[in-house]
């Protein structure tokens, strides 16, 4: 595991009405502090890809579809520097497993719809988006430096 990164099984609750799913309570060791909550939406055969924060944490939760979250710790100081990792996040249902990953700041992640048309993802940052100077390092998709390997079917990014 990636230092620092975190994963929290997600129950999911279903009777014949639907279902309930909790991400994130400000009573768990997990939570640090609310920035925002936003959705992001990636489509099969694109990454979005790479890019990573130095002031804020994330935490993904898939809403629609199966998305592949990668990570790649670029903190030189970290014990896992350079490492890469990936997890599968789906969409809640009443079977299966659902996690919530925290991608702590100076390890760059992206993600990419597997196995659907699309995936759509809830981040609850740890910091709300500043337009004006926004806390994101970017490189592209296919970053040399990165080594990581995208499913076959990616065949671009942003």
């Amino acid at each position: 595991m990636i230092e620092g990164v975190e994963v929290k099984k997600l129950a999911v609750h279903g009777d014949e009405r639907g279902l309930l799913m909790e991400f994130l309570r400000d009573d768990e060791p997990l939570f640090q502090k609310f920035g925002q909550v936003y959705l992001t939406l990636v489509k099969r055969g694109i990454a979005k890809a790479w890019h990573f924060h130095e002031l804020q944490d994330d935490h993904f939760i898939c809403v629609e579809g199966k998305a592949l979250v990668a990570l790649c710790d670029l903190r030189k100081d970290s014990k896992t520097y350079k490492q890469t990792q990936d997890f599968v996040l789906a969409a809640p249902d009443i079977e299966g497993e659902h996690l919530l990953v925290r991608i702590p700041k100076g390890v760059a992640h992206g993600f990419t719809a597997i196995d659907c048309d699309q995936a759509k993802i809830i981040n609850v940052p740890t910091m709300h988006y500043n337009y004006d100077k926004p806390d994101e390092i970017r490189f592209p998709w296919n970053d040399p430096n990165i080594n990581y390997q995208w499913p076959e079917e990616v065949k671009s990014g942003g």
